[in-house]
């Protein structure tokens, strides 16, 4: 087995983290994993990129990518002008899950947020993922808030 790595995402590997991202139950209904991948993606990819605010990571074993998550870096007001780091699109390739490269996935992101003076790490997880909860449970996050969306 190569060294495991962590990464900030480049363009080539858009694809890999699209068809991890569309790997489960909910994924598959949301996302487009035909090739070549819409522009779409590109444009989206591009904007996370050039924004410093984000940071789009991949975890790597040699040359495969085997997990991804994006952090978004929010100044905000409340709590005396804290930073917040938010870390969404979490996904461990199927075939390599429960082997602990989850959590070392995220003690990674934790570290870029402390970095980057954030005080709060927050994240929103689908109701229908119970398996993450316990995850999420087991890291130390707490499921204190409700979250609501609008889809446009």
């Amino acid at each position: 087995m190569s060294a495991i790595s962590i990464r900030r995402a480049c363009e080539t590997d858009v694809a890999a983290i699209v068809a991890m991202l569309a790997d489960d139950p909910l994924g598959q209904a949301r996302e487009d994993t035909s090739l070549p991948l819409s522009q779409a993606y590109l444009d989206a990819f591009a904007a996370i990129d050039g924004d410093p605010n984000q940071f789009l990571a991949v975890m790597a074993d040699g040359d495969q990518l085997i997990g991804t998550l994006q952090i978004t870096f929010v100044a905000g007001l409340s709590l005396r002008g804290a930073r917040r780091g938010q870390i969404e699109a979490v996904r461990v390739a199927a075939h390599r899950r429960g082997e602990g490269l989850g959590q070392r996935l995220f003690e990674w992101a934790i570290e870029k947020c402390r970095e980057r003076g954030c005080r709060v790490v927050q994240l929103t997880t689908n109701k229908s993922r119970t398996d993450a909860h316990r995850f999420y449970d087991r890291l130390g996050f707490k499921a204190s808030h409700v979250g609501y969306k609008l889809e446009l």
